[in-house]
């Protein structure tokens, strides 16, 4: 768009010029300038058309509506007002039973869910994430999850879940609901409310969620009040190249000395984990 406008300005100065005999003859360079302009002016945009089938105008339409957003997101704290916050697990979708961080999963979602006595929410997807399920299920605990239509570059035809009965969990449409959804089950209302974030080893979604969350914590948009305890689960040194470079980024000053550090706590295993929680809720006399 920008194009004829400089050069239609252009054409109109030259000519302005060349009329006025009382003016001076513009000089080379000036014309060199110009023209330029001009030449440019010929690549005039034009408007295209997209042609899209129907079902796709629908999807748009869809997906590009707050009011359907808004509904999912009020779907979601509607089933947490139900389940009750709690301990919300973040991981990979992809370590199955055949990895060991899996099982330290299934052991750690079993013995928090005892500690604390609440619910466990998760993505409800696999890996991990089926694993820290496994273990609060186990412990006898309620489980709540928010499942997405894609989990590990595979979709999902079903709302089905192999575990989890259906009342207890949401297949939510859009990534913004779900992660409201985890968000608003990790936030204590009142001092009585055990919750936490758990991040387990995981790939690029489980990075993404995060730092949403460590964001809205340094931000004081959650814990402002109560603190929320946030564990990262270090298993077998997984996230020491994480913690470098947030080194990295305290050395060259685009994070403060400390701040991050004071946000979360690193453990390696899950007896630190289990002892960190017990300190941050005082629950030395419990069984």
């Amino acid at each position: 768009m920008g194009f004829p406008l400089v050069g239609s300005r252009a054409s109109h100065f030259l000519a302005r010029n060349f009329d006025d005999k009382s003016k001076k003859f513009p000089s080379f360079n000036e014309i060199e300038r110009f023209s330029v302009s001009i030449r440019c002016s010929k690549f005039k945009p034009y408007p295209r058309r997209i042609s899209l089938s129907k079902s796709e105008l629908i999807g748009c339409d869809e997906r590009t509506s707050p009011n359907e957003i808004r509904k999912e997101i009020e779907r979601c704290y509607e089933l947490i007002e139900r389940l009750g916050r709690g301990v919300v697990y973040l991981g990979s979708s992809r370590m199955g039973p055949d990895h060991p961080h899996y099982w330290k999963a299934w052991e750690l979602g079993r013995e928090v869910a005892k500690l604390l006595d609440c619910t466990s929410w998760t993505g409800a997807g696999p890996g991990l994430m089926d694993a820290s399920i496994k273990g609060a299920l186990e412990a006898g605990k309620p489980v709540g999850g928010f499942k997405i239509a894609k989990e590990a570059g595979e979709w999902t035809a079903s709302n089905f879940h192999p575990h989890l009965p259906s009342e207890t969990y949401l297949t939510c449409r859009f990534f913004s609901a779900r992660k409201h959804g985890l968000v608003d089950a990790a936030v204590r209302n009142c001092s009585s409310e055990r919750t936490a974030v758990v991040a387990l080893p995981g790939g690029i979604g489980t990075l993404d969620e995060i730092f949403e969350i460590l964001a809205l914590m340094q931000l004081e948009r959650i814990g402002s009040e109560l603190p929320v305890p946030f564990i990262v689960m270090n298993y077998d040194s997984f996230y020491q190249k994480l913690l470098d470079f947030i080194q990295n980024c305290e050395d060259w000053g685009t994070v403060s000395r400390g701040k991050v550090t004071s946000l979360w706590k690193i453990c390696n295993n899950n007896s630190e984990a289990l002892a960190y929680l017990t300190d941050f809720y005082n629950r030395h006399s419990s069984s």
